[in-house]
C-alpha cells in the first residue's frame, strides 16, 4: 500500500474518530462471509458504521486524535473492525446476540468518554443507557407525582368524606 494511500485512510479514520461519539473494536476474524455479510446488514439497520482496519492505522489515527485512546493500543492485534456508532449501547446489544458464538469478540470500546478494555465488559456496556432511555426515565419520574394528584384529585368524592369525618373528629 503507498504512503499516500495510508495516509488518506489515517485522516478519514481521525474524521470518524471525531464524527462519532463511540466506537468498539471487534475481532471478526472467525466470521466467514456469509456472516460477515448479514452482521453488516444488522449494522446497517442499527445505524452502526463497520469498518475493517490495519491496526497500524488505526494506531496512527488514535496517535492524531485530541483523545488520550493510549489504554486501547492493547486491542490492536489480530483482525479488527471497527464499529462507529451515535448510541453507545447499540453494538453491545448487538454483539451480545452473538456471545454464544463467541465470533465477533469484542476487544475494546470507547463510550460515553470512557474506555472499556476487553470482552468482559460487554454487559457493562450493554448497561449503558442512551440518552433516549434517559429521557424517558427523567419524565416518568416527573409524571409520577402528578399521575398521583390527579387520581387523587379524580377520587374526590373520597376526599370529600375524609375530610367531613377528620373535621368531625376534631370538633
Amino acid at each position: 500500500m503507498k504512503k499516500e494511500v495510508k495516509d488518506t485512510i489515517i485522516v478519514e479514520l481521525g474524521e470518524k474518530l471525531k464524527e462519532y461519539p463511540h466506537f468498539y473494536l471487534v475481532d471478526v476474524s472467525g466470521l466467514n462471509a456469509e456472516a460477515t455479510a448479514d452482521l453488516r446488514r444488522k449494522c446497517f439497520k442499527n445505524e452502526i458504521k463497520m469498518v475493517v482496519v490495519k491496526n497500524k492505522l488505526l494506531h496512527k489515527a488514535f496517535e492524531a486524535s485530541d483523545i488520550d485512546f493510549e489504554p486501547l493500543y492493547s486491542a490492536l492485534k489480530g483482525s479488527t473492525a471497527v464499529m462507529f456508532t451515535n448510541t453507545a449501547n447499540v453494538p453491545a446489544k448487538l454483539l451480545k446476540e452473538y456471545k454464544k458464538a463467541g465470533i465477533p469478540a469484542l476487544k475494546a470500546a470507547y463510550a460515553e468518554e470512557s474506555i472499556f478494555v476487553g470482552a468482559d465488559r460487554l454487559e457493562e456496556l450493554v448497561a449503558i443507557k442512551s440518552k433516549n432511555e434517559l429521557i424517558a426515565d427523567v419524565v416518568a419520574l416527573l409524571q409520577s407525582p402528578i399521575k398521583n394528584v390527579v387520581s387523587a384529585l379524580n377520587a374526590g368524592g373520597k376526599i370529600h368524606g375524609l375530610l367531613d369525618a377528620i373535621a368531625e373528629r376534631n370538633q
